[in-house]
């Protein structure tokens, strides 16, 4: 019998599901399901059935090692204290040697808030380095520009719950079903109360498969899909002109924009069927409620702002946002890849949501660290150009926290020499 049973969130998604966690002897042995917990009810997908397995799992790291080349594993245990002492006269003869920006840090999504808000704080006020990026980078940090651009803010503003009463939903870029169960299921009860399902995907996934109208473009042209919508809905006046004439900017120059965007060039573009696509704009135009979800399908690319952008256009021109059932949202993949931006460790970001390069943001944090802003740095650079940075020799030490760069940044890390950089590594309990 467990001792006792601590409530907590599944770490492993953006979901945050709530779950139980049997606990004997200080040890994680099982879990209960949270039937009060207001998102899941006590639903959990593969991952967080498995997820009590992880503090206890035989391949967890639990010592830190460093290389040894006499060893059969190539590594051997350190101590902590040696290990931490090592990592900071390290850092400091780099800093000496070659200026603050000679050291860079990665951090990650799967860090809970408060410590990505120490690891901002600790490449801003510590180090005073500019080199510090996130994970995030290479999930949904397209997704928190076009909202930034659109709303203001690095965030979309509806709850799952406005999900259950819409009359459509559309879905561009996500697998909803494989990677995100528990909000597949928000979708099937909306389809119970009589809500029809777009999905706009490259391949059929299994949503796909039981959607009312399944849109099959080719990679990349997400852009040019909802500038046709957007052009349909303006020719059949599918409109909302007192939200758009009271709460946007910018609409007349974007329907000069889109007028090139007729069906037909947008079939051709998209490689979907004109009839497909003037169904799509005709299900989301009429409605009187409607919900949009989009998630990395759409915001993996170059162009991955603009994707988004595109997407938010449509929602707001119909303006059905902020209310009951209506709204946009994006599906966030990492456990805290909201907070792991608003609190400081994004490249250009300081702790809630404010901005690096903005003098009376950089002010307001000064003040709360007892710190003269000009000693904070100017914003840096990407994760990529870190890699970059590093093998340039530009950055000559880098600390990786919550993320595996040889699995996510393959190409980019091994373009060139290694040697003139040190790399510290460091795991997580949610990692």
């Amino acid at each position: 019998m467990p001792d006792k049973t601590v409530k907590t969130h599944c770490c492993f998604c953006g979901q945050q599901c709530g779950v139980q966690l049997k606990v004997k002897e200080n040890t994680i042995v099982g879990i209960e399901p949270w039937y009060e917990f207001p998102f899941n009810r006590g639903m959990l997908c593969p991952k967080g059935v498995k997820r009590y397995l992880q503090q206890a799992h035989p391949d967890r790291l639990l010592h830190a090692y460093e290389k040894d080349s006499s060893s059969r594993s190539g590594f051997r245990k350190l101590a902590y204290d040696t290990a931490i002492a090592r990592v900071a006269e390290a850092i400091e003869r780099i800093q000496r040697e070659h200026g603050p920006n000679a050291f860079a840090l990665l951090s990650g999504a799967s860090l809970t808030t408060e410590k990505t808000y120490l690891m901002g704080k600790f490449a801003h006020m510590c180090l005073r380095t500019s080199n510090i990026d996130y994970n995030s980078r290479l999930c949904m940090v397209s997704a928190a520009a076009g909202n930034k651009k659109a709303f203001g803010i690095d965030r979309a503003a509806n709850p799952w719950s406005d999900i259950l009463s819409t009359d459509v939903i559309l879905v561009a870029g996500a697998n909803v079903a494989e990677c995100a169960p528990i909000t597949t299921n928000y979708i099937w009860q909306a389809r119970e109360h009589g809500a029809k399902i777009i999905v706009v995907d490259p391949r059929i996934t299994p949503l796909a498969r039981t959607c009312d109208l399944f849109l099959p473009i080719k990679p990349g042209r997400d852009a040019a899909l909802f500038n046709g919508i957007l052009q349909l809905m303006i020719e059949n006046d599918w409109l909302d002109h007192d939200f758009i004439e009271q709460h946007t900017v910018g609409f007349d120059a974007l329907a000069g924009l889109v007028r090139e965007w007729t069906p037909r060039r947008t079939a051709e573009v998209t490689g979907i069927a004109e009839k497909t696509i003037r169904q799509a704009a005709e299900l989301w135009g009429t409605a009187k409620k409607s919900f949009l979800l989009h998630a990395r399908g759409i915001e993996h690319h170059s162009h991955g702002v603009q994707n988004v952008l595109s997407t938010i256009n449509i929602v707001l021109a119909s303006g059905r946002i902020g209310k009951p059932g209506s709204g946009y949202a994006t599906i966030t993949g990492q456990a805290n890849g909201q907070g792991g931006r608003e609190h400081g460790q994004k490249c250009d970001q300081l702790p809630g949501g404010r901005d690096l390069g903005n003098a009376e943001h950089r002010a307001y944090v000064a003040g709360v660290w007892g710190m003269n802003p000009d000693d904070l740095p100017q914003p840096g650079v990407d994760a990529y150009e870190l890699m970059r940075k590093a093998h340039s020799g530009e950055i000559r030490g880098l600390l990786s926290i919550c993320f595996n760069p040889v699995v996510s940044l393959p190409t980019t890390i091994s373009c060139g020499p290694r040697s003139r950089s040190s790399i510290f590594s460091s795991p997580s309990i949610s990692s």
